[in-house]
C-alpha cells in the first residue's frame, strides 16, 4: 500500500471512529430532530450563514465517509430550509458528498482490484464507457440500492467524475424531494420508513425501469419507422443473406445453415476470399519454400555441405499454386451447397434493410431477407505517392502472378505483410530494402521483440530503414532501367536525410482498406469509422438493425480467425439477438507474424498495458535455455508473459522463435479459459518439446514468488530432524547466503 493510501485510510478511520466515539449516531434521530425542531429554527434565524454553511459541510462529510444519518439530514434541510431552498442546497450537498466517496473508493481500492480482476474489471469499464451514464441514471432514480453503496461501487470503475456528478445530481433528484418535502411535515413524520410507502417505492422503481422501457420502445419506434421508410415485405426469402465469400462469409454462412435457417452467399469472385487467393494459404507457402532455401544456406552448421540453393522462382510459385488448389475444395461452392447455403455469384447491393440486389452472369435477381450481414473483407491500401501512377505497384493481391524473381524488391511497409514477404524474397535472392515510417518494426508488438526481429534481417542481408519516409517514385536515370524511391530517412540527431532507393519492383504493404463501397450501404445510412471499417457496436451490429458486419469490413484486426470468431458473433446475434446478444471479446484473440524468427502474441502487450494504466509483472523465458532449441540450434528468442503483481493470472504472452504460433496456443487457452501459470507448472509436457518453453516460464514465474519464509523454516526443520540442532541450522544458512 502506498504512503498516501495509507494515510488516508488513517484519516478515515479516526474520522469514522470519532463519529461514532461522539456519539452522534445516538443523537441524529427523529425523535431528537423533532424534539429539538424549534431550537433548530431559531438557530436558523439567528445565524442563517453559519447554520446554512455548516449544515453544508456536515452533509458533504457524512456523504462522502458515508456515514449513516444522511436521510435524517435530509429531514431536517426539509423543515429548516423548506422544500426549495432545502432542495437546493441538500441536492448540491449530496452529489459534492457522493462524487468525494467515489473518489475515496477510487483511491484506495481501485489499483489493487484492477491488479488482481483485471479482465473481469475491463469488461466492465467497456460497458461503463459504451452506457455508464444511462446506467448509473437508473440506479439513482430507484431508491431500493442504498445511495452510499452506488457511489463506493461506481467509485471502483473509470467512469469520469464530472459524469458521475452530474448524472446523480439529476438521478437523485427525485429521492431527495421527496425527503426534503418530508421534512416540511417533521412533527407528523412517525418513522422514515414512513416516507417511502410501498406504492412510492413502487412509483421509484417505475421511474427507475422508465430509461429501460423508453430504450425498448424507441427501438421499436426506429424499426417502425424503418419499415414505414423502406416497405417491410410482409415475408421473407432468406433468413440471412451473407454478402462477401471470405473467411468472414463462409463461417457466417456455415453456422447459419448449420441450425436450419435459409442463408444465401453472395460472393462477386472466388469463394475463400483473401485467406484463400491472395493472402494466407499463397504467402505460407511461399514463406515455407524460402525457409528451405535458408536452411541449405544453414546447412553446414549441421556438418551438411550443400552450397548454394538454385532457386528455380517458377517452379516455386506453382508450388505456391499448387497449394491454393489443394486447400480450393475446403472452401468450394459444391461444399457449401451440400451444407444447404444457396451460393450465388455476382454484386450485391441493398436496396433496403431488407432486400438485396444480386447482379450476375444469369441476370438480376432481388432477394429479401430478414437480415444482411456484410463480410466483404478488404484491400491493399496503395499511398499517393507523385510517380507511382507510372509503374506497376506490386501488392498482397497480385503478387502471385509473378513469373521471374525481382532482382531488386523495395517493400513498402514494416507490418507483418512487409516482414514476411521481405524475408521471403530476400532468402529467395531478392536485393531487398524493407522502408517503415515508424521507429520500429511490427508496430502492434514491444521493442525488444522488433529489434531481435531487425537483427534477424540484418544478419541475412535485408536493408531495413526505420523512421523512413517515402517521398516520390521516379526513373532511375542512372542505370537506365528501372525506378527510384526517394525517401527521407530521420536519423537518431533528428536530421534529415534524402537517400534514393532503385528497385525493379516495388511491394506495398501498408495497410488494408475495408471494401464499403458499391453496396448501397451510404443511402440507407451506415456509417463508417476513421479508419473506413463499417461502424458496427460490440454486437456487430449496424446502426440498422437488421445489418450487420463481421471480418476485415468491421476491423479492428484483420485476421482469418478474428473473421471466424466475430461471424460467430455476428450470425447468432443476428438469428438469437431477440432473446440473447454476445458481445464479441477481443482479449484472448492470438496474433502471428510468420517471419523468422516467428512471433506471437496473445493479449496485452507492455506497451499496450502501460497504455491502459494496467500494472503488470513480467516474466521472461530465453529458449537458449531449452534443450529441444539447443539441440537444434534455434536458441534465438524468448518467451514473456505479462501478468497481475503478485498472482499468476495471465494478461498477455509473447513468443519470439521457433514454432512460436505454436507454442502460443497453450497461453491462448489459458486466458480464455483463467488457468494461471501455477496450473501450466502443473502439466506435464514431453521432453524435449518446444511447448516445454511454456511449462519453463511457468516455472520461472514460480520461482520469483516461492514463500521465503516457509523456505526458511523448512530448512530449520529438516536440520532438527537431521539432529542439527539451531547453531547448525544458522551456520547452513550462513553457508548458503556466502554461496
Amino acid at each position: 500500500m502506498t504512503r498516501r493510501r495509507l494515510i488516508l485510510l488513517l484519516v478515515l478511520a479516526a474520522s469514522v471512529a470519532a463519529y461514532f466515539l461522539s456519539g452522534a449516531n445516538e443523537v441524529l434521530t427523529l425523535a431528537n430532530l423533532q424534539v429539538e425542531q424549534a431550537r433548530f429554527q431559531a438557530w436558523l434565524a439567528d445565524d442563517p450563514v453559519t447554520v446554512v454553511g455548516g449544515f453544508f459541510v456536515i452533509y458533504v462529510l457524512m456523504a462522502a465517509l458515508s456515514l449513516p444519518g444522511a436521510a435524517l439530514m435530509t429531514v431536517l434541510g426539509g423543515a429548516l430550509f423548506g422544500l426549495g431552498w432545502g432542495l437546493l442546497i441538500i441536492s448540491f450537498a449530496s452529489t459534492l458528498g457522493a462524487t468525494l466517496a467515489a473518489l475515496i473508493a477510487r483511491t484506495l481500492a481501485r489499483a489493487p482490484l484492477e491488479r488482481r480482476f483485471a479482465p473481469q474489471l475491463e469488461r466492465i469499464n467497456a460497458g461503463i464507457r459504451r452506457e455508464g451514464a444511462f446506467y448509473l441514471f437508473t440506479l439513482r432514480l430507484i431508491p431500493l440500492f442504498p445511495f452510499f453503496v452506488i457511489n463506493l461501487v461506481m467509485g471502483l470503475t473509470r467512469m469520469r467524475l464530472w459524469t458521475f456528478y452530474w448524472v446523480s445530481q439529476l438521478g437523485m433528484l427525485p429521492g431527495t424531494a421527496v425527503y426534503v418535502n418530508a421534512g416540511r411535515e417533521l412533527g407528523n413524520l412517525q418513522s422514515l420508513s414512513g416516507i417511502l410507502s410501498p406504492g412510492l417505492i413502487g412509483s421509484f422503481v417505475l421511474i427507475g425501469l422508465f430509461p429501460w422501457l423508453a430504450r425498448g420502445l424507441v427501438a421499436i419506434a426506429k424499426r417502425r419507422r424503418l419499415a414505414q421508410r423502406f416497405h417491410r415485405p410482409a415475408r421473407f426469402d432468406y433468413d440471412i443473406v451473407v454478402i462477401g465469400g471470405g473467411s468472414a462469409g463462409l463461417v457466417a454462412s456455415y453456422i447459419a445453415a448449420a441450425v436450419k435457417a435459409r442463408v444465401a452467399l453472395v460472393e462477386r469472385d472466388r469463394l475463400g476470399g483473401d485467406c484463400l487467393n491472395t493472402g494466407c494459404v499463397p504467402s505460407k507457402a511461399l514463406i515455407r519454400a524460402a525457409r528451405v532455401a535458408e536452411e541449405i544456406r544453414g546447412a553446414k552448421r549441421y556438418g551438411v555441405h550443400a552450397g548454394e540453393p538454385q532457386v528455380d522462382f517458377g517452379a516455386v510459385m506453382a508450388h505456391v499454386q499448387r497449394a491454393i488448389r489443394e486447400v480450393e475444395p475446403h472452401d468450394s461452392r459444391e461444399r457449401y451447397e451440400k451444407l444447404g447455403v444457396e451460393v450465388l455469384t455476382g454484386e450485391a447491393c441493398l436496396q433496403d434493410p431488407w432486400r438485396v440486389r444480386v447482379a450476375g452472369d444469369v441476370g438480376e435477381r432481388v432477394l429479401t431477407t430478414r437480415h444482411v450481414i456484410i463480410a466483404s473483407g478488404a484491400r491493399p491500401k496503395v499511398p499517393p505517392l507523385p510517380g507511382i501512377e507510372a509503374i506497376e505497384v506490386l501488392t498482397s493481391d497480385n503478387l502471385w502472378q509473378l513469373e521471374t524473381l525481382p532482382g531488386r524488391l523495395v517493400v513498402l511497409g514494416g507490418g507483418p505483410i512487409g516482414c514476411e514477404l521481405g524475408q521471403s524474397f530476400a532468402r529467395l535472392g531478392s536485393r531487398v530494402s524493407l522502408v517503415e515510417m515508424g521507429p520500429q518494426l511490427l508496430p502492434r508488438e514491444d521493442i525488444d521483440t522488433a529489434d531481435l526481429l531487425r537483427q534477424r534481417f540484418a544478419s541475412e542481408g535485408l536493408e531495413v530503414w526505420l523512421d523512413t519516409r517515402a517521398l516520390c517514385v521516379v526513373p532511375d536515370e542512372e542505370a537506365g532501367s528501372g525506378h527510384v524511391l526517394e525517401v527521407e530517412h530521420r536519423l537518431a540527431s533528428g536530421e534529415v536525410e534524402v537517400h534514393r532507393l532503385p528497385f525493379d519492383r516495388l511491394l506495398v504493404a501498408v495497410g488494408r482498406q475495408a471494401n464499403v463501397t458499391g453496396m448501397g450501404l451510404e443511402s440507407l445510412g451506415v456509417e463508417t469509422r476513421e479508419d473506413g471499417t463499417l461502424a458496427v457496436d460490440e454486437s456487430l451490429q449496424s446502426v440498422l438493425p437488421n445489418v450487420w458486419a463481421c471480418g476485415d469490413v468491421a476491423g479492428p484486426f484483420q485476421l482469418t480467425h478474428a473473421s471466424g470468431h466475430q461471424a460467430w458473433h455476428a450470425t447468432v446475434n443476428a438469428l438469437f439477438g431477440e432473446f440473447k446478444r454476445f458481445r464479441v471479446s477481443y482479449r484472448a484473440l492470438p496474433a502471428v507474424t510468420y517471419t523468422a524468427p516467428e512471433v506471437a502474441r496473445v493479449g496485452l502487450s507492455e506497451g499496450e498495458a502501460r497504455a491502459r494504466g494496467i500494472e503488470f509483472e513480467v516474466t521472461r523465458y530465453p529458449l537458449a535455455e531449452l534443450d529441444r532449441a539447443i539441440a537444434e540450434g534455434q536458441t534465438e528468442g524468448f518467451v514473456k508473459v505479462l501478468t497481475v503483481p503478485g498472482r499468476d493470472r495471465i494478461l498477455g504472452a509473447c513468443i519470439v522463435g521457433q514454432g512460436a504460433g505454436e507454442t502460443l496456443a497453450e497461453f491462448t487457452l489459458a486466458m480464455t479459459h483463467g488457468i494461471g501459470l501455477n496450473k501450466l507448472l502443473g502439466t506435464v509436457h514431453p521432453y524435449p518439446t518446444w511447448s516445454e518453453a511454456a511449462k519453463a516460464t511457468a516455472g520461472v514465474w514460480k520461482n520469483a514468488h516461492k514463500p521465503e519464509r516457509l523456505l526458511g523454516w523448512l530448512e530449520r526443520y529438516f536440520a532438527w530432524r537431521r539432529g542439527a540442532g539451531p547453531a547448525s541450522a544458522a551456520t547452513d544458512e550462513m553457508r548458503r547466503k556466502d554461496a
